[in-house]
């Protein structure tokens, strides 16, 4: 299954918390707590790659994000994860 890394972004217990996929521009997820902002992640994914005509774009890997200079700083300021793509098969990390 294919992974997408997420950016978590908590800004404490006044405000959702909210995920954001750096390879998936404009699609996000929320929720009240990390663990529901997490849930829902797989969702967001499935429903952005949906309207996108259901063509996915590469899952590049963290150490790849890390390197890119749009993604490096907020890898290093907020909490990322691996979230499943419902419905991909895997795709290798390097073609």
């Amino acid at each position: 299954m294919t992974h997408y890394v997420a950016i978590i972004e908590d800004a404490g217990s006044d405000h959702a918390v909210g995920v954001w996929f750096p390879d998936l521009p404009g699609c996000f997820a929320a929720g009240d707590t990390l663990d529901e902002a997490l849930l829902n992640a797989p969702e967001a994914i499935a429903l952005w790659i949906a309207a996108q005509g259901g063509l996915a774009p590469h899952a590049r890997t963290p150490s790849e994000l890390r390197s890119d200079p749009e993604t490096s700083a907020d890898m290093a300021a907020h909490a990322i994860a691996l979230i499943p793509a419902p419905g991909l098969s895997l795709q290798p990390a390097a073609e």
